[in-house]
């Protein structure tokens, strides 16, 4: 960390909002750099241009926390279903590390390394072998000597307690987020029992990140940080949620939407709801504020737009950007122009344009999870022989 820079803990305490980034496996897929599927950050090492980038556009959109693009970073996922990238785990994580850093240190951001759930968990290894995987990326994080730990996206509260386990032993500061909403995790563990857990085995700030939408994520949050404070625990609290509506999503998430992946573009929330998510993030007590996917720069900034009072202080990329729409009464167009205003943007209800198409989506709901047949995992590429049984159940739901 640089000289004169507060810690993320630090921070906290203080009671100052610390704004999170966006999400990069989403944005450097559209952009090219990822391959949808694996959604392995391989490209921190082969082209590390493109999250320099990006690293950069969220900081100059208000993000206090530059996290690695270290998702999915584990040698068990690098090497997951036939993937033969002849890159090692602590290549991309090194890289991702040092990107991190370069652009941390072109502003007031800090740098989290960052770890998610893994293949070995889903297809039943061991304790001992699932931290190991944890304990090799937390190897690197100390060699590059990152500012605090995220574990993150984390299906099941067990797999998340044993990597907070590791990421403590680090002895920096531990961020704990479960990738569930309001109905627990995907063993039935309740959401705020997560949290209890998450605070016990270690983890300073808990939350969640990922699968719903900003309010159903908020919503989670709220119940984590009433079952803490009633277990007479004490943390802070994160939330960095899809930019996506999920109100027709059942406890797997956005991933269960048969919209997923490619078909999602029509349920991105405006700049404007995210104003409205973070004041509401702000007004339960929530003061790690950031995004997963879906966010773009432009969604921070509406971020850090909406808590510049709290803040006290407007992101550089507001200089290109009047607040609730005030640039547009330089608009060469009259009636554009009488959209230069708050009321305009935060009653709008936007259209989709898409006439044939339902507001809400039936989720696949297949029910399987841990310990199921159908998620153990493999180094060998899909067969055909393996898709096909697929292909015939998803016909039948």
């Amino acid at each position: 960390m640089a000289p004169g820079k507060k810690g993320i803990l630090e921070r906290l305490n203080a009671g100052e909002v610390v704004i999170g980034d966006g999400g990069f496996v989403f944005a450097l897929e559209k952009r090219g750099y990822v391959k949808a599927g694996p959604w392995t950050p391989e490209a921190a090492h082969t082209h590390p241009e493109s999250v320099r980038q990006l690293h950069r556009e969220f900081l100059r959109a208000g993000s206090n926390v530059m996290q690695t693009f270290t998702f999915y970073a584990s040698d068990d996922k690098l090497e997951n279903r036939g993937q033969a990238l002849k890159i090692t785990g602590a290549q991309v994580n090194e890289a991702a590390c040092d990107l991190a850093r370069e652009v941390a240190n072109e502003g007031d951001a800090l740098v989290a390394g960052g770890v998610s759930q893994t293949p070995s968990y889903l297809s039943c290894k061991s304790e001992t072998e699932v931290k190991a995987i944890f304990k090799k990326q937390l190897d690197v994080f100390m060699k590059k000597n990152v500012d605090f730990m995220i574990a993150e996206y984390f299906e099941h509260v067990e797999e998340a307690e044993w990597a907070v386990q590791v990421l403590k032993a680090s002895g920096k500061p531990v961020a704990a987020n479960m990738c569930i909403g309001p109905e627990g995790d995907m063993h039935g563990v309740s959401t705020g029992e997560c949290a209890v857990r998450l605070v016990k085995a270690g983890a300073q700030i808990v939350g969640v990140n990922c699968h719903f939408d900003p309010m159903t994520c908020v919503k989670a949050v709220k119940m984590m940080k009433d079952a803490v404070e009633k277990a007479g625990l004490k943390a802070h609290y994160m939330v960095q949620p899809l930019a996506f509506h999920t109100p027709d999503c059942n406890c797997q998430g956005f991933i269960d939407l048969p919209e997923f992946p490619f078909g999602l573009e029509p349920r991105i929330l405006t700049r404007w709801d995210m104003h409205a998510y973070a004041r509401e993030a702000y007004n339960v007590g929530i003061r790690y504020i950031g995004g997963c996917c879906g966010f773009e720069p432009y969604h921070i900034r509406a971020v850090a737009e909406e808590l510049a009072t709290e803040r006290g202080i407007l992101p550089a990329a507001s200089e290109k950007h009047g607040m609730w729409g005030a640039g547009l009464e330089m608009h060469t167009k009259p009636w554009v122009r009488a959209r230069a205003r708050r009321d305009y943007w935060e009653g709008l209800k936007p259209a989709s344009g898409r006439p044939l198409c339902p507001s809400m989506a039936s989720p696949d709901g297949w029910g399987v999870t841990k310990g199921h047949a159908d998620l153990m995992q493999q180094k060998e590429a899909t067969t055909q022989e393996q898709l096909k049984p697929l292909f015939e159940k998803a016909k039948t739901h």
